[in-house]
């Protein structure tokens, strides 16, 4: 089954900058643990994220970019009914609060105004050459009350001729590979960036997706152009050293690892182009650096453009309110994919699933039966008498003062007066989902075993579903 990584190749893992943890008092401790930026903590709260993959590839679906010709004809691309306001009626009908366009694929199609490379909308057929899907996209967004950001990977690039990790391979547009082609592919990287993130305001996130060569090893310097124009926007593996980077969790079907800690250690690998499994994807409690997971999906049959299959499968309602509990209840952000038909329409009966999986998520987390906060290795919640059985708690540490538990149990206190250990885990971070059967409880209590400093929690609430 193709999915997006089959396009992108293998995927440069990078490092991330955090900056040097701070010491804090908590009662009489004094710890160091790395912390959030402010635009990670912000990002962590925004929890569910839409992705929207369209390109000039879906109108010659066999094409194979590694075939470094036969373009699709620019001629081709010319959605008639592309509205991006009804992009955003599935967004908010999901319950999303931010999106995330894909302005340029491995196809090398540029979806903006520009002068780069003669390969994009300048050249297509849609509004005569003077389209710019991303200003369309990232002004509808923000008149419907979403946050934009915008995908444009610099690792592979087949008008160019360019194949992961960043390396001029083949023939392209720029002529055959050498010293020379490779710098003035850096400085295409460079003028994409410059124009993408300039141009259009402040972006919430901004994906690389396989990572971004580094200046030295002939890649773009790109540091400087986010740090200038989008100092605040969240980087997908994002270039080394930059201070809001997140990371993949090592698949494609929108669940995270348990544990999944939102640090880790330094996670670049040797030769920059491949992220292996273990502490990449699930992190680490003892890691120095915040960059934590956002579990990327498409709709259901491992595509992520339309393929305009008319037996497409598509996730089941219950499969998708697992998966949220399975990436948000997972300290992760969930950004689950639309791919709009050639027609720039996305199809209804997809519309329906995301209305409706945005009414089963909004109504499952709409009765709280009770909630507290608290600090300390013992929190406890009253369940009052008329609220009935619980089955769902929802915990949340504040990590503006880091991840701070590391081992805990969830215990009821029953109608006999005694306590029944329920369940037993180790990561809460920003948000940590339990479900369980029913029960009938007068109390619950959480009891942190293990933490690294004084636990903190921001929320500990209970729910019946």
């Amino acid at each position: 089954m193709t999915t997006r990584r089959d396009f992108i190749g293998t995927m440069a893992a990078v490092g991330a900058y955090t900056a040097v943890p701070h010491g804090f008092a908590a009662g009489t401790e004094n710890v160091s643990l790395p912390l959030p930026t402010d635009a990670q903590r912000r990002w962590a709260d925004m929890e569910l994220g839409m992705f929207f993959h369209f390109d000039i590839q879906i109108y010659r679906p066999r094409w194979n970019f590694r075939s470094w010709k036969d373009y699709p004809d620019p001629a081709l691309y010319n959605p008639v009914k592309l509205d991006t306001d009804q992009w955003m009626e599935a967004a908010k009908a999901m319950g999303a609060k931010y999106v995330v366009f894909v302005a340029k694929h491995c196809s090398g199609f540029l979806q903006w105004q520009t002068d780069l490379y003669p390969y994009g909308l300048k050249q297509a057929a849609w509004k005569g050459g003077k389209g710019d899907l991303v200003r369309d996209f990232v002004e509808s967004a923000r008149r419907n009350g979403l946050l934009p950001g915008l995908y444009a990977s610099v690792s592979t690039n087949s008008f160019l001729g360019v194949d992961n990790p960043g390396l001029v391979k083949a023939k392209g547009w720029l002529g055959e590979p050498s010293p020379e082609t490779q710098k003035c592919y850096a400085k295409v990287c460079e003028g994409m960036a410059e124009e993408l993130y300039s141009r259009y305001g402040e972006l919430f996130e901004i994906w690389f997706d396989g990572g971004a060569l580094a200046p030295e090893k002939g890649g773009p310097d790109l540091l400087p152009i986010i740090e200038k124009h989008q100092p605040n926007a969240i980087l997908f593996q994002g270039p080394a050293q930059a201070r809001n980077n997140i990371r993949w969790v090592g698949n494609e079907r929108g669940v995270a690892p348990y544990p999944c800690w939102a640090t880790g250690r330094d996670v670049t690998q040797s030769d920059g182009t491949k992220e292996e499994k273990g502490e990449s994807f699930s992190g680490t409690p003892d890691g120095l650096k915040w960059m934590p997971g956002e579990c990327d999906v498409p709709l259901g049959d491992g595509k992520w453009f339309c393929t305009m299959h008319q037996n497409r499968p598509y996730w089941t309602m219950d499969y998708l309110v697992n998966m949220y509990d399975r990436s948000v209840g997972r300290n992760c952000n969930l950004l689950l994919n639309a791919a709009p038909q050639p027609d720039g329409h996305i199809a209804e009966n997809e519309m329906k699933i995301y209305a409706e999986f945005g009414r089963l998520i909004k109504g499952r987390y709409a009765n709280k039966i009770c909630a507290t906060e608290g600090e300390g290795n013992r929190v406890e919640l009253a369940i009052p008498k008329d609220k009935g059985p619980v089955n769902q708690v929802i915990l949340m540490e504040r990590i503006e003062r880091g991840e701070r538990v590391r081992e805990f149990a969830l215990e009821a206190q029953l109608g006999d007066g005694g306590w029944r250990e329920i369940y037993k885990g180790s990561c809460i971070g920003h948000k940590h989902i339990v479900r369980f059967d029913k029960i009938e409880a007068s109390r619950l209590r959480l009891s942190v075993s293990k933490s690294a400093a004084t636990p903190l929690i921001r929320d500990f609430s209970a729910y019946c579903n």
